[in-house]
């Protein structure tokens, strides 16, 4: 570990249309991440609790000081499989749970690099400078046929397979996912969100909305937006700064379902 850490602010929100939150979100000096839950309100909102708590858990050992990077990295990303594991035994002791499932996408600061893991739909972004970068790449059919050149960006607002997503923790066992490794700046800003905030607002939107706050300010204009945009889903954002030094406040925090 170094003296980097995430200087961070989040939010939950239900937005216009749903009855409930089946997102939620984590904060932490050397650990962000947000996690959007699927099968219905029950069953998303178990899921992504669940994920956000083992995730939690297990982050009082691969944040510790003491341990080497490469077992840090080795147990932040095997928390997929215990993730996994645990939606299966939900899913097999009640019947009514089956088909929860959700996405995770998180980072966590060690050696002034951020590692990302993730799965699903759940987005990373990275402001640095004057621009914007998607870090994540989105476990989706949209995403798959994007890059085969299918279609265009355009295409996808129309498409009937726009919110089906390829890759979910999902208590399936199959998952294969690999970490990326990022650089820090000084001045880099990130942003964790679910597709609540993706799905309404652009790039563009998200880095003009997000880029000159206060990440507790950015926020509040980026959740902002999506209810002005009719907020169609759950939105769920996290606004992290990299800052230098000792952290105020060392403890994990969450919102939306991991919070109730």
């Amino acid at each position: 570990m170094d003296s980097l850490y995430f200087l961070s602010a989040a939010r939950s929100a239900v937005g216009l249309i749903r009855n409930g939150n089946e997102d939620g979100a984590l904060t932490h000096p050397h650990l962000i991440a947000v996690a959007d839950g699927m099968g219905g309100h029950a069953g998303g909102e178990i899921a992504s609790a669940f994920a956000l708590e083992i995730l939690a858990r297990r982050a009082a050992i691969f944040t510790d000081a003491e341990m080497d990077k490469d077992s840090a990295d080795d147990y932040f990303n095997s928390t997929i499989d215990e993730i996994d594991s645990a939606l299966k035994l939900a899913s097999d002791d009640d019947p009514a749970l089956s088909g929860l499932g959700t996405t995770l996408t998180a980072l966590f600061i060690r050696d002034n690099q951020a590692v990302l893991l993730h799965v699903g739909d759940s987005r990373a972004y990275r402001i640095r400078g004057a621009s914007i970068e998607q870090l994540s790449v989105d476990h989706t059919v949209m995403q798959e046929l994007l890059s085969a050149g299918t279609i265009t960006q355009a295409d996808i607002a129309e498409h009937p397979q726009r919110s089906m997503l390829t890759q979910a923790l999902m208590g399936s066992q199959t998952l294969s996912i690999g970490l990326h490794l990022f650089d820090l700046k000084d001045g880099d800003r990130f942003i964790l969100c679910s597709d609540g905030l993706s799905g309404v607002l652009t790039d563009k939107e998200i880095k003009s909305l997000a880029k000159s706050q206060s990440p507790k300010d950015a926020v509040v204009s980026l959740v902002d937006a999506t209810y002005i945009n009719g907020a169609p889903d759950n939105v769920t954002i996290v606004v992290a700064d990299i800052a230098d030094g000792s952290p105020a406040h060392t403890a994990i925090e969450f919102f939306g379902t991991a919070a109730s």
